[in-house]
């Protein structure tokens, strides 16, 4: 029979993920922790950062958090130069700081353009930059750049929202490429309305109120019901697994059928 623990190969590996301190990046970093990879989490929320952390550790696994801007090149690079030097190498890389700003290019802010694109783009170039050049002299790695489904199609009041996550999209293209030949695997997952925070507050952006009458109507796409973080965390665990060695440049949807 396979022995599924050694096929995934993720025991004992080493993971940043960015934007980890609440949403679909704890939920990354607690699936990953229980599978035995080392997790460090980049972000700005100490508080929030802290509670995964300990979370994980009160359930046996590896966790520290790392304070880092991701919109700034100097804390990405002490972010990686940190996490080589203490763990030897940086196996995994999962980008998933993001910022949603619900507006038409008509009503939306410099500031929130530049808020947007800046955490949810800016931030994928940055951590790249400085990880990929570690993972080359370790032989090779794993990076999964959370996108959406709106990096693949429109959206209304999201003109900020929907240039960002294209660019991530586009750009693991384009990383994947470049990054092949040094047996670095690019990939971006794209998931659908998740039960986060984020999700919460672009309801409210919008006027709405987050309740369960909400999420029904969230809940409406073939599997008939709101994505968790767990869904999105399965799906880049796999891509970020030894299951997936020929697996590069692709976007992978997770959204219960939404765009389907």
């Amino acid at each position: 029979m396979l022995d599924l623990n050694k096929l995934c190969g993720m025991n004992g590996k080493t993971a940043i993920i960015t934007g980890a301190a609440s949403g679909i990046g704890a939920g990354i970093a607690r699936f990953f922790a229980n599978a035995g990879v080392s997790v460090v989490i980049a972000d700005i929320n100490e508080e929030l950062a802290d509670k995964v952390v300990k979370e994980i550790k009160d359930a046996g696994g590896k966790a520290e958090f790392i304070k880092c801007n991701v919109t700034k090149e100097a804390d990405c690079k002490e972010l990686a130069d940190k996490v080589a030097a203490e763990h030897s190498r940086i196996d995994i890389l999962v980008n998933c700081a993001g910022v949603a700003r619900r507006h038409t290019v008509e009503t939306l802010p410099e500031s929130d353009w530049d808020l947007a694109i800046n955490v949810t783009l800016k931030s994928v170039y940055l951590m790249c930059k400085h990880v990929v050049p570690h993972m080359k002299k370790a032989g090779g790695g794993k990076i999964v750049n959370i996108g959406s489904g709106w990096s693949l199609k429109g959206g209304d009041h999201a003109v900020s929202y929907c240039a960002a996550k294209g660019g991530v999209w586009n750009m693991t293209r384009a990383m994947a490429i470049d990054h092949g030949p040094d047996n670095i695997n690019i990939n971006c997952v794209c998931p659908g309305d998740i039960d986060t925070p984020m999700l919460k507050s672009e309801c409210e952006q919008l006027g709405g109120v987050y309740d369960e009458k909400y999420k029904e109507e969230c809940a409406q796409r073939p599997m008939a019901r709101l994505g968790e973080p767990k869904d999105v965390a399965m799906c880049v665990f796999f891509l970020c697994s030894d299951m997936a060695p020929w697996v590069t440049g692709s976007s992978l949807v997770v959204d219960g059928g939404g765009i389907a």
